[in-house]
């Protein structure tokens, strides 16, 4: 069972999903659009709904995953409410993109691919965001912030470090109530 979702507590949501899957059974597309729906749903895509998806449409276990695993838009772990990811593009890795991505991860003390225990942060790689002349580049939410040199992260994520409001919204969405 995932630390993220309890199935007990989401009994009517996983019917919900069950009754979501019905109409897809056998058509075109329906694993993909079953996967979108989840990660709308939930923020993510556990283990458990994974299995629902494998069982009620009839598709192996491992075909699930690997979708999840190869498109970045599913995960498998919560997102944070501040969305923090750094292109490993061809550019930006060339102009330091690995430096700035150590310097996120000491700021925020979250490794890539994780999200905090509070919620409050994910860390993410990816291979493009389309802005190569401003290399190296990174997003915080839907901001683009370009020509970046590691010391510019401190003063980039300083409001995600002792802000209690941010704090007590991360634990509320986290909670359900924001989404």
């Amino acid at each position: 069972m995932s630390k993220y979702f309890d199935p007990q507590e989401r009994a009517q949501e996983l019917r919900d999903f069950k009754d979501f899957l019905a109409p897809l059974k056998g058509k075109a597309g329906q694993l993909m659009q079953a996967l979108h729906h989840a990660q709308d749903t939930y923020g993510f895509i556990p283990p458990e709904i994974q299995e629902l998806i494998s069982t009620e449409l009839k598709i192996p276990m491992a075909e699930v995953y690997g979708v999840i695993t190869f498109y970045s838009r599913f995960t498998e772990i919560p997102k944070g409410k501040t969305q923090i990811s750094v292109c490993m593009g061809t550019a930006c890795y060339v102009k330091g993109a690995v430096k700035v991505l150590e310097e996120i991860q000491m700021v925020t003390g979250v490794k890539a691919g994780h999200t905090s225990e509070d919620g409050r942060v994910s860390v993410s790689t990816t291979r493009c965001l389309g802005a190569c002349s401003m290399a190296p580049v990174m997003t915080v939410g839907h901001e683009v912030h370009g020509r970046l040199l590691p010391k510019d992260v401190i003063e980039l994520l300083k409001h995600l470090k002792y802000d209690e409001q941010a704090k007590l919204e991360a634990e509320a969405f986290l909670a359900g109530e924001g989404k």
